[in-house]
């Protein structure tokens, strides 16, 4: 008895982004169009790798037709850059950049149909991207950052302050040319963490555990200056000028990126579908949510793209 090959292949390839090697795995249909096919560049949230369930998305838009072009940030994951685990808001958006033009220049895709997909923090590098002028044909954000300030006010203050003396400590070695001071991207409520809400440690176990990946090959901490940043970075202020089709998936129960601020940034766009799921902010990745969420991806993707 013979099995039945999979709908499409992929392959481990890297571009540069500001000289910077960065991983990327490319997924492609069996059959692409004289024309190119249409290409869904991913990029994650918060110091998160492309190994945690973005492959279970791209496998889904490569079996529907679309190609995927899945990466790793400089400083994480299978991507080159030093110092390690680095997250730097302009860096990240280069990274961006350097990935859309990686997926322009593919033989198989359709140039003229490129379409930015970002989760979570990612979620509002697209954004960003989309109304600084990229040249999109569609972005997705799922559960995207929008608001700095809305951020950390879901944080917390106390939370907020917690992290501050890191953040400073790790700015100042920066000055100096020294190794980061190291903030874990998701922490029990009362430790010292970027996420520190009840569901945040173990939404965050149960996305490595679904994905079979570990804190040893895969670290779970970001320089902790970031902590310094977090809330002057507010992508709704790029909102309006999102002139493209853009698809934005809120979480109802989202204690990381609160679903009133998604909704009025979404508002702002000119072209905006949202979707609203009854669930909280790592929900969306894995089931029983997972199928319809990226059901309703490939279904704008059918309509806009």
């Amino acid at each position: 008895m013979t099995s039945t090959p999979a709908p499409f292949t992929w392959s481990e390839e890297t571009f540069l982004s500001d000289g910077v090697a960065c991983a990327a795995r490319v997924y492609r249909p069996r059959s692409v169009p004289e024309a190119g096919a249409p290409a869904v560049v991913m990029g994650h949230g918060f110091g998160a790798v492309r190994a945690l369930r973005l492959y279970a998305y791209a496998e889904q838009f490569a079996a529907a037709g679309y190609l995927a072009v899945v990466f790793d940030y400089r400083g994480f994951g299978e991507s080159d850059g030093t110092p390690r685990q680095l997250l730097d808001i302009g860096m990240q958006h280069q990274d961006w950049r350097a990935a859309l033009a990686f997926a322009r220049g593919l033989p198989e895709a359709d140039s003229r149909r490129i379409v930015a997909w970002g989760t979570s923090f990612g979620g509002g590098h697209v954004i960003s991207l989309a109304g600084q002028g990229e040249s999109l044909a569609a972005i997705i954000a799922q559960v995207p950052h929008v608001s700095g300030p809305a951020a950390v006010r879901a944080t917390g203050v106390r939370a907020s302050l917690r992290v501050l003396p890191l953040g400073l400590r790790d700015q100042l070695r920066a000055l100096r040319g020294r190794a980061p001071v190291y903030l874990e991207c998701a922490a029990a409520p009362g430790q010292a963490g970027a996420m520190t809400t009840p569901d945040a440690l173990p939404g965050m176990d149960r996305l490595m555990a679904e994905s079979g990946i570990t804190r040893d090959s895969y670290p779970t901490h970001v320089a902790a200056r970031i902590a310094l940043k977090i809330g002057l970075y507010s992508p709704k202020r790029r909102a309006a000028a999102v002139t493209c089709p853009a698809l934005v998936q809120i979480a109802d129960s989202d204690t990381v990126t609160p679903r009133r601020v998604a909704e009025a940034t979404a508002a702002r766009m000119a072209h905006a579908t949202v979707k609203v799921y009854s669930c909280g902010h790592f929900d969306p990745y894995v089931e029983p949510l997972f199928g319809q969420v990226v059901a309703d991806q490939i279904a704008f993707l059918r309509e806009h793209v």
